[in-house]
């Protein structure tokens, strides 16, 4: 899940201890907000500045309608941090490695919200030295 961190970043995230995730405004991001469920993890890329994930939050409210859209169309989540990564795991360094070629958020740059395969997660988790 990516958000600028000028926006909102990770250490925001961890000072508030829950956020909301709202603002998405593309269906295939919103469709994979709305098959997550309460107890999923998800990692914390920060987008336009650093361009690396940095921490593992822990989805804590499953879809709802986004608090920002009068339409009514699109939805939000709520998240909590679980733990910073170790080490940051740059866009650079995923694009490098032959495992996370397929990884969706790599072949769609602008997805804001991309689900990422057991594989997928394993592997940058150990990059970070997590896994």
């Amino acid at each position: 899940m990516k958000s600028e961190p000028e926006e909102y970043g990770w250490h925001d995230l961890v000072r508030d201890g829950e956020g909301t995730w709202d603002g998405v405004r593309n269906a295939q991001a919103s469709n994979n907000l709305k098959a997550m469920r309460t107890g999923d993890l998800a990692l914390f890329y920060h987008s336009r500045t650093g361009l690396e994930a940095v921490g593992i939050m822990e989805i804590s409210a499953e879809a709802f309608p986004d608090p920002n859209d009068e339409s009514g169309r699109w939805v939000a989540v709520k998240v909590k941090p679980v733990e910073a990564l170790k080490k940051p795991v740059s866009l650079k360094a995923m694009k490098l490695r032959p495992a996370l070629a397929d990884m969706a958020m790599l072949r769609q740059s602008r997805l804001s919200v991309a689900a990422l395969s057991a594989e997928e997660w394993a592997e940058i988790l150990a990059m970070a030295g997590n896994g």
